[in-house]
């Protein structure tokens, strides 16, 4: 029986493979009936293939569903059908718009940053947004929010859900699943006059004068004149303001990882960064980002004088501006370090995460 069940996994690993690569098709199915034939006991490696089997493809299915074309989605705005130029996707059960897309078609205006992988928009409401690859901090009007969800590219067009889209462009959303149907609606700044104020204003809207003020950058209500055109579509991420660093802390952080992964990719230099970022979140290391990198011996060079002198390349600048903002390919790890030169009990007994590069990421 052990034997059948090696024999089965055999079989099932060459299908689930195949089919995860998108290289087996319906047609493969008699590859694999051949290979069952040919072990002389097709009935038990059926059913063992078929249980196996029953496993493995739904986390294939899975694998497939983290990002797909949704190409029976209808998007409206203001009561008319608009076709965009590129699809909507949809991820975790959620639907992604192309938000440089439809900014156009409202009349804003875009800018996609290549080497940044960042897109960065003026509203006709006077809004600025940037919006980064990965990233799910987003610079609202020179402020730092974050999403529930990092925008991904596609294409070179930068995606984040539906509601945010909205949101962050002024309008109200409506989603019909059964119809498949997104309705945006813009809403019109709302203009103060002697009749309509502050307080006409935000029971309208549903709005609180708290949120008002913060929506318009305005300390108090007594900033609000006659003639005041006021933003009245309050973005949930308002409420998820993103934790702020220093202008130094980004600037030493950038030098260390430019003296440890300058000569990585992105990616590398991205690992290393967070690396730092992670031990300022483990109780087990010093709470800000000088002291992780000046206490004990994982950085060397913060002795020897090489961190003094380094300079940051754009590369470094990006991965470490990502990495304060939220963006982390190497989970929790707390450890880097390059196998080829670095052994040992402690080093080998780490758990190993992800390996970039040169650099081994543990913890």
């Amino acid at each position: 029986m052990k034997m059948l069940i090696l024999q089965a996994l055999k079989v099932v690993i060459y299908f689930y493979s195949g089919f995860k690569s998108g290289f087996i098709m319906q047609n493969d199915f008699r590859e694999v009936i051949m290979l069952c034939r040919s072990m002389q006991t097709r009935g038990r490696m059926l059913i063992i293939m078929l249980l196996l089997l029953c496993i493995a493809l739904p986390v294939v299915a899975a694998d497939k569903a983290e990002a797909a074309t949704a190409n029976n989605v209808t998007i409206k705005i203001n009561n008319v059908k608009v076709k965009l130029a590129d699809p909507v996707q949809v991820s975790d059960g959620r639907l992604f718009l192309p938000i440089a897309n439809l900014a156009e078609l409202l009349n804003a205006k875009t800018k996609w940053d290549q080497d940044n992988e960042a897109v960065t928009i003026q509203t006709v409401n006077k809004d600025k947004i940037v919006l980064s690859n990965g990233v799910p901090v987003v610079y609202f009007n020179e402020s730092r929010y974050r999403m529930d969800v990092a925008p991904f590219v596609a294409e070179g067009r930068i995606y984040i859900p539906l509601r945010h889209v909205a949101e962050l462009l002024h309008a109200t959303v409506k989603w019909d699943g059964e119809a498949q149907l997104a309705e945006l609606e813009t809403v019109e700044p709302a203009v103060v006059t002697e009749d309509y104020g502050v307080p006409e204003i935000t029971e309208q809207h549903g709005i609180s004068l708290k949120a008002l003020l913060k929506r318009n950058k305005l300390s108090n209500a007594d900033d609000i004149k006659v003639g005041t055109s006021l933003r009245v579509v309050i973005p949930s991420i308002l409420d998820n303001e993103a934790e702020p660093y220093t202008k130094e802390d980004y600037m030493l952080l950038a030098k260390l990882t430019q003296v440890e992964s300058g000569y990585e990719g992105y990616e590398g230099q991205l690992a290393v960064a967070n690396v730092v970022l992670n031990r300022v979140k483990d109780s087990r290391f010093p709470d800000s980002i000088y002291d992780v990198i000046y206490s004990g011996k994982q950085f060397p060079v913060a002795h020897n004088g090489m961190l003094d002198k380094s300079v940051p390349n754009a590369s470094v600048l990006r991965a470490v501006k990502d990495a304060l903002n939220g963006r982390n390919n190497v989970q929790d790890a707390v450890y880097f370090y390059d196998p080829k030169v670095t052994s040992g009990s402690f080093w080998s007994g780490l758990d190993k995460i992800v390996t970039i590069g040169s650099h081994r990421f543990a913890k």
